[in-house]
């Protein structure tokens, strides 16, 4: 099952976001058919709270196939019309060997 660590859909982050700090979230176990619906939920929801860069920390995912690949790029197109740039950060190499054969990593930037 997916994890986010951001705040439960519907509740806004506690504090105020800085916009000098990047917001991250952290997915860990599978992004598939099954999880794919919730996590675009919530990625949706993140960026109501987002600063202007949105980091998804992808060192703790062990799967994904390509309803995953496809919720990361909406999820970009819809992050680039509110004026968010999204990044990847830690994709293991599965992961990075999926980006590259896909060619999302020509799209999809990567953060250290």
């Amino acid at each position: 099952m997916t994890v986010i660590d951001t705040a439960p859909l519907g509740i806004a982050p506690l504090g105020v976001a800085s916009p000098s700090k990047p917001t991250t979230v952290h997915l860990s176990g599978e992004i598939d058919i099954f999880t794919s619906a919730a996590l675009r939920r919530r990625l949706l929801n993140t960026l109501h709270y987002s600063t202007s860069l949105l980091i998804i920390d992808l060192s703790q995912v062990s799967f994904c196939d390509a309803g995953g690949l496809a919720v990361l790029v909406g999820i970009q197109r819809r992050a680039r019309t509110m004026g968010i740039t999204l990044a990847l950060r830690a994709p293991r190499p599965f992961m990075s060997r999926l980006l590259h054969v896909t060619g999302l990593d020509r799209g999809l930037p990567m953060v250290a």
